[in-house]
């Protein structure tokens, strides 16, 4: 089987090829067909019970494919065990050992391999500087807060060299602040040391920040694959646009379209919308105050509601005073998204297939 080679084309870090995985009679995932590109920062992305964690356990090789193949660097793995994988894994608890000191965590793989140890002292501290935590190889797990703990488990995967990290929603632990600073740390290590990651999430923010493209799973199957702003602003299904940040989904003779709130402009009394916009009446049902921006709910007259985002130039005063008032809402044509109706199905149960 490692002789076996990929058909298609070779820059291909990681690929599955029509990969379904049956749990009993639940399937988590249902004929996934997906590539990712030697060092590139891919995410999968979705809600619980999508498939994401699923899809990364088969290719880390902790469970095996009911059908399909995973190519790793264009070698057929599919019946391999995880440790004759070239890849590592960081998880959500950071599964460190208590007991050993940080560079005993770190050098934990290395002594596995019976690397020499004047080899595992260096690459033990070339890790630990990469995730910017020098001099911390004494201190034990329970010494560093939840953000240091996260870098000594990705300097523990880094270490090891392997061709592809994944990530497996690591950053959920971590409060808001720290999780943000995590993000953008997490893909300057990633840009520094060239490797593929794979990272999964449920956070469509933290995906749209990191990733130079990302795939959006619903009920076992992939919804859409591009990049951040192909799949924010091109949403393929009501799903994805739904689920990527906030949208508006509607319909008007049989078609469905989708309109992000930001680019919608509540029209001012007697002013004019731009030439070509379209232009809808509506009553504003509801405000909501955050801020920097307003966020308005707005019945429309011809039926539905939009979202409306608008920055704060007005006082708070005088923003509250919207509800129930009649406006007009415009915005152009091409900020106008046609998508089909989702995937049919409903997601796995939580926990199964996530």
């Amino acid at each position: 089987m490692n002789d076996v080679q990929a058909p298609r084309a070779a820059r291909a870090a990681v690929r599955l090829e029509g990969v379904r995985k049956r749990f009993g009679e639940v399937v988590a995932v249902d004929g996934v067909d997906l590539d990712v590109t030697e060092g590139e920062f891919f995410s999968i992305l979705g809600p619980s019970g999508s498939g994401k964690t699923t899809c990364l356990r088969m290719i880390a090789g902790f469970e095996a494919p009911t059908e399909g193949r995973v190519w790793l660097g264009g070698q057929d793995v599919s019946g391999l065990p995880p440790y004759e994988r070239d890849v590592n894994t960081v998880f959500q608890d950071y599964a460190l050992f208590p007991h050993m000191t940080v560079g005993e965590n770190v050098e934990y793989g290395l002594r596995v391999k019976k690397v020499p140890r004047e080899e595992r002292t260096k690459r033990m501290a070339d890790a630990l500087r990469m995730v910017r935590l020098e001099g911390f190889d004494r201190r034990k797990p329970v010494q560093l807060s939840g953000g240091q703990r996260q870098r000594v488990a990705l300097a523990r995967a880094l270490v090891n060299r392997p061709k592809v990290l994944l990530l497996d929603e690591p950053l959920g632990a971590l409060d808001l602040k720290l999780r943000q600073a995590m993000q953008i740390e997490l893909k300057q290590i990633q840009q520094q040391v060239g490797l593929t990651f794979i990272y999964v999430t449920h956070d469509q923010e933290e995906a749209l920040t990191m990733s130079d493209r990302l795939a959006v799973m619903n009920a076992g199957r992939v919804e859409q694959v591009g990049t951040p702003v192909e799949v924010y602003e091109q949403p393929a299904t009501d799903f994805v646009a739904g689920f990527i940040g906030v949208s508006n989904l509607l319909e008007r003779g049989g078609r469905h379209f989708t309109v992000r709130p930001e680019k919608i402009r509540m029209l001012g009394e007697g002013e004019a919308p731009e030439p070509g916009a379209h232009v809808e009446g509506g009553t504003v049902r509801d405000v909501v105050y955050v801020g920097m921006v307003t966020r308005y709910v707005v019945e429309l007259d011809d039926g539905g509601e939009l979202a409306v985002i608008s920055q704060n130039f007005e006082s708070a005063e005088q923003v509250l005073q919207a509800k129930g008032r009649l406006v007009r809402l415009a915005w152009r044509p091409d900020q106008t998204v046609t998508v089909r109706q989702q995937t049919e199905g409903q997601p796995d149960e939580e926990g199964v297939g996530a």
